[in-house]
């Protein structure tokens, strides 16, 4: 495809993306976000001890089958409202904030996971992923810089519990765009193992559809298993799951477990189809996320061990960059 007919291409889509962004609910385009039904935010592996990231009640709901969530920009008298809905050279500040049913911007929030919001951003095609952690002003206001390597569309995605007894956490979801021609990459194969920065993550356990199921992930670096993993926001891991097509989250729950080479979770997918799976963990001071694909609804071949690793993913996850992903 020509430079011309890439360039008015993604115009088009430029322009559904900001009337999605604008409406009151987003369109169920590609699962880009995060799927939740009371608070299917991005999940978090068991917290060292000591900590207060805990998941109180979260084991009992992860045998319920969830439902697709964060596809919205308003939910539960919320509303995500981005002040920079197009982000000229990929590279700038990001500004936005939540909105209540009046209008008002949002001040108050439960602190979860060391912070009172958590802020991902995923390209459509989900081959870029980060992880930010943004700064609210007084006002409101939210901010955080961002460095995205590729023209297209992409999605925001902002979960947080709002202050007040009884409040429920919440997931909600926003377009974001990059000017400039744009030619969307093909989904990742699915594959077990991922190479990021020097260590191994291995994949175990399936994801099916309606059914809960463990999904373990072990790090290991120059062949041998990590067995120090670093606290990362009171966790040593966190693992956030995107459906393919509408960038829906999935319901992901943390199990018990120690400080490596095992990070395990317990999973349920909404629907059959392909998710990819982003985990970051932190290891001598340093966040990297390893990226998977996954395939729900599909069984491994008969004599085979679904928890053994394939074929090296075909497309590394990338490494985190400072001033972008994971920065605080």
């Amino acid at each position: 495809m020509n430079t011309g007919v890439k360039t008015a291409a993604f115009a088009a889509a430029l322009a559904a993306a900001f009337g999605a962004a604008y409406g009151v609910g987003a369109g169920v385009g590609p699962v880009g976000s995060p799927v939740k039904v009371e608070h299917a935010n991005h999940a978090q592996a068991p917290a060292p001890k000591g900590s207060d990231a805990g998941h109180g009640g979260h084991a009992q709901a992860a045998a319920q089958a969830p439902a697709a969530g964060g596809l919205q920009v308003s939910e539960g008298g919320y509303a995500l409202s981005l002040d920079t809905p197009r982000i000229e050279g990929g590279r700038g500040e990001l500004r936005f904030s939540v909105k209540d049913a009046e209008g008002r911007k949002v001040t108050s929030y439960k602190t979860e996971h060391g912070k009172e919001l958590h802020f991902i951003v995923a390209s459509r095609d989900l081959t870029v992923y980060r992880h930010l952690h943004p700064v609210r002003a007084a006002d409101g206001t939210w901010s955080t810089p961002v460095d995205l390597p590729a023209a297209g569309g992409y999605k925001a995605f902002a979960d947080f519990t709002p202050a007040g007894e009884g409040a429920k956490g919440v997931t909600l979801g926003a377009d974001l765009a990059v000017p400039g021609a744009y030619a969307p990459n093909p989904l990742p194969a699915e594959a077990r193992t991922a190479d990021v920065d020097g260590y191994q993550v291995t994949l175990g356990g399936t994801l099916d559809p309606g059914k809960a199921g463990e999904l373990k992930l072990t790090v290991a670096k120059d062949g041998k298993p990590v067995t120090n993993l670093e606290p990362y926001l009171g966790a040593y891991g966190h693992l956030v799951a995107l459906r393919d097509g509408d960038l829906a989250y999935l319901h992901v729950h943390p199990n018990e477990g120690g400080p490596g080479p095992d990070v395990s979770f317990t999973a349920t997918a909404p629907s059959a189809g392909a998710y990819r799976l982003f985990l970051d963990f932190q290891h001598e001071g340093r966040v990297r996320t390893a990226a998977f694909t996954v395939n729900a609804g599909t069984r491994p071949a008969p004599g085979t061990d679904a928890s053994a690793p394939v074929a090296p993913a075909g497309t590394p996850a990338p490494a985190a960059e400072p001033g972008d992903a994971h920065t605080h």
